[in-house]
């Protein structure tokens, strides 16, 4: 409580009521959270408001609900106070701080779930324990599922003997022309293994999956799309590097620009995972595996600099990258890296008409080909677990190509 008041009297009054403790719990987290003392004092003051609107109103601590929170911050306004956005949010973070100390009870309200969502949580579990999938592509796989049992059998039972043939392909056809060939290739994906899913629960004797229509895809039709080097150059240029927020996304384009990492195994990198004796770093892949990558002298120095100058050192947490705001934190999705990149481009004034991370991958491989790695060395920096993903890069090398194209007919005229 003193990080955020001097005067011991206004901790005294702010630790009156029945939560007094808890209150100075709750201090104590927006501290290791990264919180400025002038919110922090205001976000206590609110609460210790509320902890002595409890006891006026004659309330049993152990009985206080959402609900409460609700007419307080009522309360407040009708009394002439300005509710700021985050009142809200405050008074639920600190009832679920009073939930998990056992001071209140937990008031469960009964979830709300259809048969369709009953099937769709098993099926997530059989893909995590059977399947080894990503989250990410467990999320997917769940969308698309969640679509074709909505569109089949709506919020009634689920009867999974009843599909046939003719209902699978009306729903692909259906779907397919909504989106793109990508993704109409993962929705007829997703589509088959929920099938062979339901036909190893015994959902369905016949092997639906096999009837799932393919969606017309030419291999290697497009070409990968990478950044210029010289663009990369200036992405990584335009960080303001004598900041904070400058210096760690400093560090994180230097990942994906010169170790090819993707957006997620950013996010999921820890303090435990970099080798600084031996210039090591522990990748965890898609799939949970984990692989070591030579960590190169520039982007093993970014790193440094990121955790010797900006990082937050009021966090306990182990994560490599932390917001740099409070709540101090993990970075919560791959979005968070997207947009580091996204901001990058804008900044160097960079018109990509890809703006997500992965186009760094992208591009490392394509200038590696263009210095003479072979493909079997560019697959192992990338981490490919199937060879033939790497062929793609072949069709960029043109100086190669050349060499393998025909004359045409008759010459050029």
């Amino acid at each position: 409580m003193e990080r955020f008041f001097r005067d011991l009297k206004t901790v005294e009054r702010i630790q009156r009521g029945p939560w007094g403790s808890h209150i100075v719990s709750y201090a104590t987290q927006l501290h290791v959270e990264g919180y400025t003392r002038q919110y922090g004092q205001l976000q206590l003051r609110l609460i210790a408001g509320f902890s002595r609107w409890v006891n006026q109103k004659a309330i049993a601590a152990e009985n206080v609900t959402a609900q409460h929170t609700g007419d307080y911050l009522g309360y407040r306004k009708r009394r002439g106070y300005r509710l700021r956005r985050g009142d809200a949010a405050t008074l639920t973070r600190f009832l679920e701080l009073l939930r998990n100390g056992d001071a209140i009870v937990q008031h469960r309200t009964p979830a709300v779930t259809t048969p369709v969502e009953c099937l769709l949580e098993k099926f997530d579990v059989y893909l995590q324990s059977e399947r080894a999938l990503a989250p990410t592509t467990r999320l997917y796989y769940g969308l698309f599922a969640r679509q074709f049992l909505n569109a089949r059998f709506g919020s009634g039972p689920v009867e999974l003997g009843s599909v046939c043939a003719a209902d699978i392909t009306r729903f692909v056809q259906r779907q397919a022309a909504k989106l793109g060939s990508k993704r109409s290739q993962m929705m007829t994906t997703a589509l088959r293994s929920f099938l062979r899913f339901a036909r190893y629960r015994g959902d369905i004797t016949l092997d639906l999956a096999a009837c799932v229509p393919t969606v017309a895809s030419w291999s290697f039709s497009t070409l990968p799309k990478s950044l210029p080097a010289v663009h990369v150059e200036q992405v990584l240029a335009s960080c303001n590097r004598q900041t904070a927020v400058g210096q760690r996304d400093y560090a994180i384009l230097m990942l994906l620009a010169r170790l090819g990492l993707r957006a997620g195994e950013i996010v999921r990198l820890s303090l435990e995972d970099i080798d600084w004796e031996n210039g090591y770093i522990t990748v965890q892949g898609k799939t949970g595996r984990s692989s070591q990558l030579p960590l190169p002298a520039d982007v093993g120095q970014a790193i440094a600099d990121y955790l010797k100058d900006a990082r937050p050192r009021v966090s306990s947490n182990r994560s490599v990258f932390l917001r740099s705001q409070a709540p101090i934190r993990s970075l919560t999705n791959l979005s968070t890296v997207s947009t580091v990149v996204r901001r990058a481009l804008a900044r160097a004034g960079i018109d990509s008409p890809r703006k997500g991370a992965h186009q760094f991958r992208h591009t490392l491989a394509t200038e590696m080909l263009k210095q003479g790695a072979s493909l079997r060395e560019i697959g192992d920096l990338l981490r490919h677990q199937n060879p033939n993903t790497t062929t793609i890069y072949a069709k960029v090398d043109l100086v190669a190509l050349r060499t393998l194209a025909l004359p045409w007919p008759g010459g050029v005229r």
